[in-house]
């Protein structure tokens, strides 16, 4: 009986070995085909990550530029509202916003329409120069006040695509007055886009809110002013969110691409960015085809051992060396991998680093192996990677993703990328961790450059308009908490256009960075902030300071600028370049009724008072106060 079991025993081994090859090679070809699947998803998301960064910074880009704009406009309707539409303002205005248009690249064109469309600072109405004049019913119609973003128009002038903001002014008793017009040019952020190299078809498109193109590139000139508002981007209701990731087939050149897109919080724009999901995907496929390759003689290599086993009836041996053969080519395919792996025990030292150790951090991995997993952490970084390491050691967590700064050996610190996960017992117990890690140090570099970008000017080195707003937000409800004061001072530099008319556009930069210097040596406490306001205006911050205190400043200031001896001929006063200066102090405890507007408000005006009084001078808004009250009573 016995003898009959084992005869039936051996009858049915060549079936259970070649079964268990079958399986094993379908489950080598499974678990290759879904890591290369996975790998091809990791190079989407990726993509989809570097074009939500790319648009998410062009989509600020476009928002600034608006803003940029919207503040020359706003100057101009305050400007006609206060002193009328008469020919002496419009003159006055006309040499403004021409100084304001060669200061300030971006700007295509700024203009003042009349109630009629007749330009008021340049020749002709607006059907001969526009294609499109929708902005301007839009303003006759409503009586709002808000900015509006028109569809692009086609100038007939120089034929150029164009975005328009405008805003309406009203006449004295309220009724329309006009339009204050500000454009910039869809070649300009044509050229903008163009320098993000995101890959050899990639492409960015800024479009109106209604489906029209208002730049792309590249091949602006052929898709500015085309409508794509039949496609699923504008049409499908699960697209119309804020933001997110988006694969299509291009109506514009039939290539598939990857995609974000982002739309603006603010302003009727969808950005765009684009890369080609072939182009995008050529490497992958070609390191998938080798590794595949590899794989299937990996396999037939199993099945060919199969076979003898079955035939020589040495299963176990067999299976043996066919499992040993399997783990080796398996260990070769994961120290080939660029991204460093390492195994760490629960006495969190190494066990195990593949050879990518030495590009990732740069050193062997002989040389790590049995040392602190943690050595290495910037001690800033450290207590989180800490605490993430003793959770997953009590089983709290099985995987983490963490962002932190090492040590190099060679170059000093990089960022590194780390995803973690678990390794367990047999029980089931943890005993120990597994870590890849990639450095990510350019992709860092270019994440702080993006925020710097954001906030500073990039002529003086000043914060820029937006961040100025931000803080002057931040330090106006501080003050109001604390209940202490808050001044504001802002800095003109006289007779500028002429400047820049005399000794050139270089020059007129170099003279805004010396200004700007002089500024920012005043912001000696950490709450001040020195701001390019616009142009040839500056602003200064200055929290927890009355208005005595501003004074004192802002007269250092002016004497500063003009001790520093730039020549300027056509300012016959001194002949050295000046600035006028208006200054504001309140305590917007006090201010209940007001807000952070009423403090911009008064430092301008006193400024525009130091402008009338001769310039070169510092007016503070009590005096202004004071001279206004002192010529009603007379």
């Amino acid at each position: 009986m016995s003898a009959t079991h084992q005869r039936a025993g051996w009858s049915r081994l060549p079936l259970r070995a070649a079964a268990f090859v079958v399986l094993t090679c379908a489950t080598i070809l499974g678990v290759s085909g879904w890591r290369e699947w996975a790998a091809r998803d990791a190079v989407l998301r990726g993509a989809e990550a570097e074009m939500a960064n790319v648009a998410r910074s062009l989509t600020q880009h476009a928002e600034d530029s608006l803003d940029l704009l919207d503040s020359g406009v706003v100057g101009i309707v305050t400007r006609l509202e206060l002193d009328g539409a008469g020919p002496a303002t419009i003159a006055k205005l006309r040499t403004l916003l021409d100084a304001r248009k060669k200061a300030i690249e971006r700007i295509h064109s700024l203009a003042i329409i009349d109630d009629q469309g007749n330009w008021l600072t340049a020749p002709g109405t607006i059907g001969s120069t526009f294609s499109d004049d929708a902005f301007f019913r839009h303003h006759q119609l409503s009586p709002k006040r808000e900015p509006h973003v028109g569809r692009p128009v086609k100038s007939l002038l120089d034929g150029e695509w164009l975005i328009t903001l405008t805003r309406r002014f009203n006449k004295p008793d309220g009724s329309f007055g006009g339009v204050a017009l500000a454009t910039i040019s869809a070649n300009y952020l044509s050229h903008f886009y163009q320098q993000f190299e995101l890959g050899r078809n990639s492409s960015v498109a800024l479009t109106h809110g209604d489906g029209l193109i208002v730049a792309r590139s590249p091949n602006n000139e052929k898709f500015v002013g085309h409508s794509v508002a039949d496609k699923p981007l504008f049409r499908d209701a699960s697209l119309q969110r804020p933001g997110g990731a988006y694969h299509f087939k291009s109506p514009l050149d039939g290539a598939e691409r990857v995609s974000f897109f982002k739309r603006s919080s603010r302003y009727p724009l969808v950005l765009l960015a684009t890369v080609d999901k072939n182009e995008l995907l050529a490497p992958w496929r070609a390191a998938a085809t080798s590794r595949m390759l590899y794989v299937a003689a990996l396999v037939m290599l199993i099945a060919i051992i199969g076979a003898l086993l079955v035939r020589q009836l040495q299963r176990g041996q067999r299976m043996a060396a066919a499992l040993t053969e399997k783990e080796a080519h398996f260990r070769l395919l994961a120290e080939g991998s660029s991204d460093m792996v390492t195994r760490i025990g629960l006495d969190e030292r190494i066990r195990y680093v593949s050879p990518s150790s030495v590009r990732v951090v740069g050193w062997r991995a002989n040389q790590l192996i049995g040392t602190p997993a943690l050595a290495g952490i910037n001690p800033e970084d450290l207590p989180q990677v800490q605490a993430v390491v003793d959770a997953m050691k009590r089983g709290e967590k099985e995987e983490a993703r963490l962002v932190y700064r090492n040590s190099h050996r060679e170059n000093g610190e990089v960022w590194l990328e780390s995803t973690m996960r678990v390794t367990l017992k047999d029980n089931g117990r943890v005993d120990g961790v597994v870590a890849i890690s990639r450095d990510i140090t350019e992709h860092k570099k270019l994440e702080t450059r993006l925020e710097t970008l954001a906030i500073e000017d990039s002529l003086t080195g000043l914060a820029n308009r937006r961040r100025f707003d931000e803080r002057l937000k931040e330090e106006w409800a501080r003050a109001y908490r604390d209940r202490s004061s808050l001044a504001l001072l802002m800095i003109d530099v006289d007779h500028f256009k002429a400047y820049n008319d005399e000794y050139g556009h270089p020059a007129g930069d170099a003279c805004l960075r010396v200004v700007a210097q002089v500024i920012a040596a005043e912001t000696q406490r950490p709450g001040d902030l020195a701001a390019r306001y616009g142009g040839e205006e500056f602003a200064m911050l200055l929290p927890s300071t009355d208005a005595a205190g501003c004074a004192r400043i802002g007269d250092r200031i002016r004497r500063a600028i003009g001790e520093a001896g730039l020549v300027h001929t056509t300012n016959h006063a001194t002949g050295f370049v000046t600035a006028s200066l208006g200054g504001a102090a309140c305590r917007p405890v006090l201010e209940r009724t007001a807000g952070v507007v009423s403090l911009v408000e008064a430092a301008d005006q006193a400024l525009y008072a130091a402008k009338e009084a001769g310039r070169n001078r510092l007016m503070m808004s009590g005096e202004v106060a004071g001279l206004m009250a002192k010529a009603s009573g007379q």
